[in-house]
């Protein structure tokens, strides 16, 4: 794991960006926390109670879920009532201040509760207003909530994943909560830098369904142009073979051929004449055989330890990778190479590990200013007159 390196300087391109977040769950603060990350003081503006994701558990690390605490860090928080008039007019108050707010709240009642865009915007031209939404601003579904394996049902995403002829599957982690959060973000730097151009600011959305529409893009194009839905094809993909896991003695193996020089690769490494043969001379004809090409190859990686297997690949230069689970994964020795286990001090929390944003500049990653904070905890920061 990576400790702090607290000499190196920060990597801070938004450094003096006010964001005021009164999102709550997943989607919303992981938008809210890139942008922390990249250096913009985030206030996090919580019910009382807090953000109900903090008892999303177990397991709880320091008293909050271990979702909380992924999405919520380089943040400061307060404790506002909305559903209070001196609630709503604090919140203003920080709004009018605000470079960047973000809301995610069901259609209509931000509105309601003083804190919708035109309001925010009579009193902050230059805001950068998101709404980070369900189903969007439209169609008849704009007032239903939303969350994760909802819109992986309603995209189709669901119907793609597992195993062939099984029963639709949630992707194993909430790929469209993140997924919005970071598209949410992006959308939030291209805000910013055009009001550096206008002098205006703008309203931001984001929609659940519409992350969820994006992940299934080719899928989509793929049935529009030949109207065969798609469905679960287990490890394997629809467009190239072989490009799936195969059976050792001791496990599996994913194996990437992912073009004819790979494909040749392979079939040098399993001592398989098949390079010629027009059913798999090129990946448009494997793609054809893909099941009898599959059960050929099985055939030979069978004879095969999982470590066998991958150094036999590796010597001929075809990509491969162990099925790893998460306690595996991070004893491999790459994982700790990424730098992406990255070990803190944490003031309350014995042996507390971050895991930083997945990008470096000149090599160096965003930085840890702030841990997730306890509910209210900067209350006397923000308003010191209470």
């Amino acid at each position: 794991m990576t400790d702090i390196d607290a000499s190196r300087p920060e990597i801070s391109p938004l450094s003096g960006v006010r964001v005021v977040d009164f999102s709550q769950n997943l989607a919303g603060p992981y938008a809210a926390q890139i942008l922390g990350d990249l250096g913009a003081d985030v206030v996090k503006v919580e019910p009382p109670g807090g953000d109900p994701a903090r008892g999303w558990g177990p397991p709880f690390i320091g008293g909050n879920s271990h979702l909380f605490q992924a999405v919520n860090r380089n943040k400061r928080s307060v404790i506002l009532d909305l559903k209070t008039p001196g609630g709503r007019e604090r919140a203003r108050e920080l709004a009018a201040e605000a470079d960047v707010v973000i809301q995610a709240l069901r259609f209509g009642v931000a509105d309601r509760l003083g804190i919708g865009y035109d309001r925010i915007r009579d009193r902050n031209p230059r805001v950068v207003y998101v709404s980070v939404t369900s189903h969007g601003l439209e169609g008849p579904l704009r007032d239903d909530p939303g969350y994760d394996p909802l819109m992986q049902a309603r995209s189709g995403l669901m119907s793609v994943t597992g195993e062939r002829d099984g029963r639709p599957v949630r992707v194993g982690t909430s790929i469209v909560d993140l997924g919005t959060g970071t598209w949410t973000a992006i959308a939030v730097l291209g805000a910013l830098m055009e009001r550096e151009r206008t002098g205006r600011g703008c309203h931001v959305t984001a929609s659940l369904l519409d992350t969820s529409l994006a992940w299934m893009s080719y899928h989509l194009t793929s049935y529009l142009a030949t109207g065969e839905p798609p469905g679960p094809m287990g490890t394997s993909i629809a467009m190239i073979a072989p490009y799936e896991a195969f059976p050792c003695t001791d496990g599996s193996v994913m194996i990437a051929a992912g073009n004819d020089d790979i494909f040749g690769r392979l079939c040098r490494a399993l001592e398989l004449d098949l390079t010629e043969d027009p059913d798999f001379a090129r990946n448009a004809d494997r793609v054809a055989n893909s099941r009898r090409l599959a059960e050929i190859v099985a055939a030979r990686t069978r004879r095969h330890s999982v470590n066998g297997l991958l150094e036999l690949l590796s010597s001929h230069c075809v990509p491969a990778a162990p099925i790893h689970t998460v306690a595996s994964a991070l004893e491999d020795p790459q994982t700790a190479a990424t730098g992406m286990l990255r070990s803190c001090a944490h003031p309350a929390i014995d042996n507390y590990v971050d895991i930083p944003m997945p990008v470096r500049w000149d090599g160096r990653r965003a930085g840890l200013r702030r841990f997730p904070p306890d509910t209210g905890e900067h209350q006397g920061e923000l308003f010191p007159d209470e």
